[in-house]
């Protein structure tokens, strides 16, 4: 037992009450702990809509938290305001000896710490932080010669070596819950409060909060062998769909990494890859922040990206003419979600086809994606780009017509998010303009009309985007 009399936990992209390092940690070393969650108004003044499914996540993920808590005998103060001011003044007004908080790697979250480390010194308490949103953080996985990994499969194979069952035990919460302190704490401001309005969350039926997460957590223990044959087909059940609940800490990676490491079927241990590809991201921006702005590779800042705005427009809006790219951008439109594997192929057609800046892709997941997290979105971004760690090389081009044959190939996807071409018949349904015309006349469809013409032919789309990086790679710059 330290010597804290008063402590007070932060809970930040950790909204669970258990298996939480913070929390754990301040239960066993003060004597009474508060707990306080922030709307920052730093993070969110800067979306772009007043309609954010993550705000309203969170909010959902915030109410539970708080009567987790309740039942537990504490109480949340949820604050809204720019964490920097509000924070400190909470610890000052309960008198707190330190706050506690978890670890966040990303570099506006460092300066954030930092600049409240600095308010909390001057009144003489501490900032005391711990890893807990990983398995292994910053400088713990390291090459032989003390360097970071910039290699996913080395990475992992040190990763795997590292992992000890010590690492994957839970911070337990509940047996120190007496330390809480009981009262009504600050409520929970309603969304439109904190300047935001609903969106269709609820209506997507995605599961909400930790006891969300718990279900999620349940239904895919049941299909995890499956996973490696299953996750590349977007009309299959087949991921986890729990990114946005990793996102905001809603479940305990420990318990996730424990439940795949604890089997030997191949879909469990590809899964756990996908996790480890998650750490291995967020060594990357710890180690290499400027991958926040340009690319890993700074060889490829040269790339001469055309960057035409209604090409951009056309991909953003799902007009480009391609099925399953629409497909998937129509899907993160509407719900906040991309499979994986579309958000490769959306990726890849966005700066390979229509030569966009990967930036601008980039950009539009982090203000769309429920799942948004900048080490992920980067990282993946970067590697479809052919400009990141371990990427795939620039001269591998996703054929959008052969990716959408090959993962779904009876167009159920395709047909959910694009209705119009629902009486295209399947052999066609990947290429609609492709469609001769008694079968045109018999579906009742004309491409152009009822469904967008490509924005790009394929074969010259890829050959103008190896002349793009070709000049690169021969030391020179300008349009390709």
């Amino acid at each position: 037992m330290s010597g804290f009399d008063r402590a007070l936990v932060w809970f930040r992209r950790d909204l669970r009450a258990e298996d939480h390092a913070a929390l754990h940690h301040a239960l066993r070393q003060a004597r009474a702990v508060h707990c306080v969650f922030v709307f920052d108004t730093a993070i969110l003044d800067a979306l772009e809509s007043r309609e954010d499914r993550r705000v309203e996540f969170i909010w959902h993920a915030v109410a539970e938290l708080a009567a987790t808590l309740g039942a537990l005998g504490g109480a949340l103060h949820v604050l809204h305001g720019a964490a920097g001011d509000v924070l400190p003044a909470l610890a000052s007004r309960l008198g707190v000896d330190a706050v506690f908080a978890n670890h966040d790697y990303e570099p506006q979250a460092i300066a954030r710490d930092a600049a409240v480390a600095q308010a909390l010194a001057r009144d003489g308490r501490r900032l005391v932080t711990f890893r807990d949103q990983c398995i292994f953080e910053k400088d713990e996985i390291l090459t032989q010669a003390g360097r970071p990994f910039t290699v996913f499969t080395p990475y992992r194979n040190a990763w795997l070596r590292a992992l000890t069952p010590e690492r994957l035990q839970p911070h337990p919460v509940a047996p120190h819950a007496g330390s809480l302190v009981r009262g009504d704490g600050w409520p929970l401001p309603t969304l439109e409060a904190l300047g935001f309005r609903t969106t269709n969350l609820t209506q997507l039926r995605l599961p909400l909060g930790a006891s969300g997460a718990r279900g999620l957590v349940q239904d895919f223990a049941g299909r995890m062998d499956h996973y490696r044959e299953r996750r590349d087909f977007p009309a299959v059940r087949g991921p986890s769909y729990l990114s946005a609940h990793l996102r905001f800490g809603t479940v305990s990676i420990r318990e996730l990494a424990a439940l795949a490491h604890g089997r030997t079927s191949e879909g469990a241990q590809g899964w756990l890859s996908e996790l480890i590809w998650r750490e291995f991201y967020f060594q990357i921006l710890w180690h290499f922040p400027h991958v926040v702005e340009r690319s890993f590779k700074p060889e490829f800042d040269a790339l001469a990206f055309e960057n035409r705005h209604d090409l951009f427009a056309a991909w953003c809006e799902a007009r480009t003419g391609y099925p399953l790219v629409d497909a998937a951008m129509r899907q993160l439109n509407t719900t906040g979600y991309m499979h994986n594997r579309l958000r490769m192929v959306a990726a890849s057609f966005l700066v390979k086809h229509l030569r966009v800046d990967w930036r601008w892709g980039e950009r539009y997941f982090a203000a769309h994606l429920n799942d948004f997290d900048l080490a992920a979105n980067n990282g993946g971004w970067q590697w479809a780009a052919s400009t990141g760690c371990d990427a795939q090389p620039y001269f591998r081009i996703f054929n959008p017509i052969t990716q959408s044959e090959k993962f779904d190939a009876a167009g159920r996807f395709i047909r959910q998010y694009v209705p119009e071409l629902a009486a295209v018949p399947d052999r066609y349904i990947h290429a609609p303009w492709t469609m001769p015309p008694l079968e045109r006349q018999a579906a009742r469809f004309e491409p152009g009309r009822d469904y967008p013409a490509p924005v790009v032919d394929h074969a010259t789309a890829r050959e103008a985007a190896l002349r793009m990086y070709g000049a690169v790679r021969e030391g020179r710059s300008g349009p390709a």
